[in-house]
This record gives structure tokens, sequence and C-alpha cells, in this order.
């Protein structure tokens, strides 16, 4: 996952890392996903995931929160006694930020301040020769490579500086012609946020997506702001700044300085709940601009992890389901924790799924996958 000491790769919150967690019906291990419904380790219900994360794949601790109810499995904090914090507990996002980022692009459009094909360097002074649209960017389809992978954690730099690591690489591709994750797209679209409307995008977002939800429990780390506020579990993985310590505990990160609008985000499980009720409910944007999120999407299935059938938009992707339906919402991994889940169809409910270490990849993504399925087909 480190290339070497003070990089950080495009695996800590890219394509597999942050969208493919999401994804209940992907093979372990497997590229592109496997047949609709198969899961592997043998397990029916969400308890019984949980356990696999735990007792299989040594996860300290896990957690899936649906309505009212928690199930855990695991510990807070290794050799402590402590038990898994609920629905109360404090974890970073990682990807799933990129829906707010979304969302918050989407009120600007819906208030008339920005249209999805303008061109991001009428915004973004470095792109100002460049053919990229804002659609592009939401829908991950710009070509331009993942600044995750270019990153020094012992050079923290601004958002300017990061799009500046970027455009000394060659594009991956030309904009509109394939779809490629990468962070950059987000970090560019929170560039855009700040000029469109006047303000930062982290107090953009907080205006326009965190307080009209009164979800008071996530907010944005501050500068210099290392450790989780609140109670938390502790998150344990490959510190970026030391790999050569093999797995410590990584509660505390640098998520202002790097994560920022692809990743930055702190919640709990009942706030990130609520979030992707309010989006797919209609308290946040007008119906069409939601319509335009979830139907303007590309087809990304047989992709890195993803199943078949499923299809990213902007900043969201839905996932099909082994009872059918599918659900919507997108999925985040950092150094330490590894989220999964999002919002139904048919009403079959939402669901938060996260563990206390990276879940990305092999039997633990598996059973995570399979705690999302389960909750949302009702195997509890």
């Amino acid at each position: 996952m480190i290339r070497q000491r003070g990089r950080v790769t495009a695996a800590l919150f890219s394509a597999v890392a942050l969208v493919a967690v999401s994804a209940p019906v992907a093979a372990a291990g497997g590229t592109g996903g496997a047949r609709h419904g198969e899961h592997g380790g043998g397990a029916s219900s969400v308890r019984e995931w949980l356990d696999l994360l735990v007792e299989e794949d040594g996860v300290p601790g896990a957690l899936a929160h649906q309505g009212r109810r928690s199930v855990t499995a695991g510990t807070a904090e290794p050799g402590s006694g402590r038990p898994m914090v609920g629905a109360e507990g404090r974890f970073r996002m990682g990807s799933n930020t990129k829906a707010f980022t979304a969302v918050a692009v989407m009120r600007l459009v819906a208030d008339g301040r920005l249209r999805v094909d303008d061109r991001a360097g009428r915004y973004v002074p470095q792109l100002a020769d460049s053919p990229i649209t804002l659609r592009q960017l939401l829908k991950q389809r710009s070509g331009l490579p993942d600044y995750a992978g270019l990153v020094d954690w012992e050079k923290p730099l601004s958002d300017e500086g990061y799009l500046g690591l970027v455009l000394r690489e060659d594009p991956l591709f030309e904009p509109g012609a394939e779809w490629g994750y990468s962070n950059t797209n987000y970090l560019v679209l929170g560039m855009v946020i700040a000029r469109a409307s006047g303000t930062d995008y982290r107090t953009y977002i907080e205006r326009t997506v965190l307080e009209p939800l009164g979800l008071e429990d996530t907010y944005w780390p501050g500068p210099g702001e290392l450790t989780l506020r609140g109670p938390h579990a502790r998150n344990y993985g490959i510190h970026p700044l030391h790999p050569e310590q093999g797995r410590t505990d990584v509660t505390d990160l640098p998520a202002y300085e790097f994560f920022g609008a692809s990743g930055g985000l702190v919640t709990t499980p009942g706030d990130l709940n609520a979030f992707w009720d309010g989006l797919f409910g209609g308290a946040l944007l007008p119906r069409w601009a939601v319509r335009q999120m979830t139907h303007d999407t590309t087809d990304v299935g047989g992709r890195d992890v993803y199943p078949r059938g499923s299809r990213y938009g902007y900043g969201v992707a839905s996932i099909p389901l082994t009872c059918g339906g599918r659900y919507w919402g997108h999925g985040g991994d950092l150094p330490g924790v590894s989220v999964g889940g999002g919002r139904a169809t048919d009403g079959r409910g939402t669901v938060t799924v996260y563990t206390t270490t990276v879940a990305a990849q092999g039997a633990r993504l598996a059973h995570l996958q399979g705690a999302v399925d389960a909750a949302l087909c009702g195997r509890r």
C-alpha cells in the first residue's frame, strides 16, 4: 500500500479502496466482481458477517447500523476490554465525502450559480486551458491522474499545490473518453465550490448539507487536528509516515491537510445514514437534481471490484443487491477504516457498516460487503 517512506499511494483513498468497498456482491479478491449473489464465507446474517470480520480476518472492531439498531463485533481497542462503539462513535468516512461534495455542486447548479457543462477552468485558473467539465469531474471521467499517488505525507500542500503535482503528469485519457476513479476530480470540485459560492467548500457544505439535516456529529477536522472528537474506536493499519512499523495505531491522521473534499469528513453511523435518507428523500436538492445525479451514470460493472450492473453517477454509485433491487451510496477507505453502505431502493432501508482497519480486499472485503447486503436484504 505504501510505495516508500513519506508517500501514500492512490490505494489509500481511491477507486478500489473508497468506492468498491460499498459493492455488496463482488468476489473476494477478484477482479470485475462476482456473479450476482456470491459472497463466500458461509454467513447469512449481519451478525455472522461481522463475526467473520473479527474472528477470521483479524479486524479489531466492526459495526453495522440500520434504523435505531446497531450490531457490533470485536472491541473498540484491543487489550482494553472496551466494547466496540455504537451509533454514537465517530469515524473518518473517507470517500463518502465525495457524495457531500457532489450535493454541494448540485446545490449551486440548482441555484443557477453553476452548470454541469461549465468548464472547470472557468473557476480554477490552473485548468484554464483544459476542456474538462464539471460533469466529467462529478462522474470520474476527466482523465486527471490521482493526486493520492503523488502526495508526500511529510510535506502537505494546498489544494492548488496538489493539483500542480497532477498537472505535471500525463493525463490518463482524454476528458470524457473513459471512466477512471481519481480523487483529484473532487479536489478540483472543492475549488470550484469555493469560487462559485464565495466561501470555502468546507463552510459551504456545512451550511447547505450538515446544518439543514442537523448532522451535529459530522465535521471537518481543523488544521493540525489529528485525533477524533468525542467517542470513537481506535483504528489500526499501516501509517503512511511509518510503514516499517507494520500494523499500528493510525487513529490520529492529518485529514485537513491531505483528504479534503475527496475524503476529509468525520461522522457517525447515525449521521451518515441520515445523510443518505436526506439526499434521496428530497431534503437537500430538488427532485430533478437528485434524478440527474442518479440517472446520468456510467456503467462500471466488471471494473475494479464492481459487480455487473453497478453504475457511477455524481458522487454516488448504485450497487445490485442479492435480494433484488439495488442501493445507492459510495464507500470509503483510509488507513485504519473501511466504510460501506447507503440507501436501498424499494424501501429496504439505509445502513452504514464500518471496520476499524482497512477491509478493501480479499476476505475482509467480501465480509464487509456481505454485511451491507444482509442488512439491506433484511437478514439481521
